[in-house]
């Protein structure tokens, strides 16, 4: 693998130098899109609205519209926004790790110590596993800032992007019913449906299954075949009877 940021872990007065390494990729196929005509590959270009001409990649600038007027932005402008932690993921705070919504979590990186920060690597990864906390930190990241988690897997220190508050929608504009309609006959049932479905939580049993059966189709149709699908069973019509579509389901599940 090869790395994307290279900085420090700040723990008090302790720098840890560290590597960061995508820890996720993407499971869906990578489509091409295609000329029908000869399926020659297209191509996009970056043109001026204006000229309609196309601009080279070295001649584009970052703007921001402030005032219908676009401010240009360089390179310095973005680290003297917070110069001080371009190369730097300083240690906030602890938190345990399940007072974080999941709705803040964005995406992972593993960090490598460098050679001369491997014993406090390692002390930072047994002090977090034995306290059960997670650090909080914030870093910068391709000019941007990002607020993170770092907490242990195994051996490893990942480190997972967090969103700030700022970035999470409000839900007043969103139309839910009051759970005061529910009666307790009806949460009672639905509690041990819940319990009936409770189990561990064993990620290697969930699978991209939707990709897995397109990539079916297509080495069929590269030998001329039509790939079995999965054909889905049709749902029950939607009803009002609450109550009956949830002891049915306990039926279901117990016959299962």
């Amino acid at each position: 693998m090869k790395a994307i940021w290279k900085g420090s872990i700040g723990f008090g007065l302790v720098n840890i130098p560290v590597k960061l390494f995508s820890a996720v990729q993407n499971s869906n196929l990578d489509f091409d899109m295609l000329d029908e005509k000869d399926h020659s590959r297209i191509k996009f270009k970056r043109i001026n609205e204006q000229t309609r001409k196309e601009v080279p990649f070295d001649k584009i600038v970052k703007g921001y519209l402030l005032n219908e007027k676009y401010v240009i932005l360089d390179n310095e402008d973005f680290q003297d926004a917070s110069p001080e932690k371009t190369k730097m993921i300083e240690l906030e705070n602890f938190v345990d790790i399940k007072e974080i919504n999941p709705i803040y979590y964005e995406t992972s990186y593993y960090t490598q110590p460098e050679t001369q920060g491997k014993k406090a690597y390692a002390l930072l990864v047994k002090a977090l596993v034995k306290s059960q906390k997670a650090g909080v930190a914030r870093f910068v990241l391709r000019s941007t800032e990002n607020l993170c988690v770092i907490h242990p897997m195994g051996d490893v220190l990942v480190i997972t992007k967090i969103r700030f508050p700022e970035e999470i929608r409000s839900t007043e504009d969103i139309n839910v019913p009051s759970i005061s309609t529910i009666n307790k006959k009806e949460l009672d049932v639905g509690l041990a449906l819940i319990k009936q479905y409770t189990a561990e939580f064993n990620i290697e049993s969930f699978h991209d299954e939707y990709s897995r059966e397109l990539l079916k189709i297509i080495k069929a149709k590269a030998k001329g075949k039509r790939a079995t699908v999965k054909k889905l069973k049709p749902r029950e019509e939607l009803s009002d009877d609450l109550y009956g579509q949830l002891m049915r389901s306990l039926d279901k599940k117990k016959g299962a």
